[in-house]
């Protein structure tokens, strides 16, 4: 996360996700006004995870969202309309705008996925030119603005985050999945043979103890 930058919410980033991406896909309609905002917001495909926002919440997230400059108000026509202003104030070209966008409005994904999901916004070459955006943006000098995920059991490439909303906390189960995962059969098997040895050891020891406790006769603890 940038250091100039508080963390968003979940509806923040959705709105902000919303102006950029119809910036390049509906720019006949660009600046947004609030109802198509609303939406844009609670659209039920391309959006993870889909939300259901009223417009008096879009529009405090606007209001939370100028203050930090990353949007703007004009006031042209009947009604205001609104714009982004993520490149400016992240200091970000437009392919990482793309990327970030991307993520805000659906989650983490690979760079496959993000170079896939990306066309509309804008065209990458191939998937290494995704990459190295991404890990440009994961390495700024003023602050990260991705992550690159622990890959998922069974997944072929890792998936990205932005950090517009701080640092996500990775589930405990998964991780003890994947680990779990790790351990071959040959491993299980050798700890259910040093169990069962150390079940015996422990019989033989009560035998002991109960011979020694009838000779001294005393009453074995337990008995």
């Amino acid at each position: 996360m940038t250091s100039t930058l508080p963390v968003l919410s979940l509806l923040e980033t959705r709105v902000l996700g919303v102006l950029a991406e119809k910036q390049r896909t509906v720019p006949d309609t660009y600046p947004l006004t609030l109802n198509t905002l609303v939406s844009g917001c609670n659209q039920k495909t391309s959006r993870d995870p889909v939300i259901e926002a009223t417009e008096a919440e879009v529009q405090a997230a606007l209001d939370s969202l100028k203050f930090m400059s990353l949007v703007m108000e004009s006031s042209g026509g009947r009604v205001a309309r609104y714009s982004h202003n993520i490149e400016r104030v992240l200091h970000i070209p437009t392919q990482s705008s793309a990327l970030i966008t991307l993520l805000m409005l659906r989650g983490p994904q690979t760079a496959g996925e993000l170079r896939i999901n990306c066309e509309r916004l804008h065209k990458f070459a191939d998937i290494s030119s995704v990459e190295s955006f991404l890990v440009e943006l994961a390495e700024r000098a003023a602050g990260a603005l991705v992550l690159e995920l622990p890959r998922q059991h069974g997944a072929r490439e890792n998936r990205w985050t932005h950090l517009l909303s701080g640092v996500p906390v990775i589930e405990e189960q998964a991780v003890a999945t994947h680990a779990a995962a790790d351990v071959s059969v040959g491993e299980i098997a050798a700890l259910k043979a040093n169990v069962a040895r150390l079940e015996a050891d422990v019989d033989g020891l009560k035998a002991l103890v109960g011979r020694l406790c009838a000779e001294l006769g005393v009453q074995a603890a337990g008995e």
